[in-house]
């Protein structure tokens, strides 16, 4: 999963794609995630450390995982 490489993600977690001109805000835990992706780390490496740093079983991270996944193509913030 790769981000598009000209999304702009600030430290508070406001998006922009400027192809589309569309702005996006996310959650703390979302930022931490796209701000990973983005520095390289692979999804299951992301994964892994949610799972460490955060209260959430498997099962419940991958359902959120693959919600997430799904509005990050919605919003065509992936490459």
């Amino acid at each position: 999963m790769q981000l598009r490489k000209n999304m702009a993600i600030s430290e508070n977690g406001f998006l922009f794609n400027p192809s589309t001109g569309d702005s996006y805000s996310a959650n703390p835990v979302a930022a931490e995630i796209l701000n990973r992706l983005r520095a390289g780390d692979s999804p299951d490496v992301v994964k892994q450390s949610i799972l460490e740093k955060y209260d959430v079983n498997a099962g419940e991270l991958e359902k959120d995982w693959d919600d997430f996944v799904a509005q990050l193509r919605a919003a065509q913030l992936l490459a």
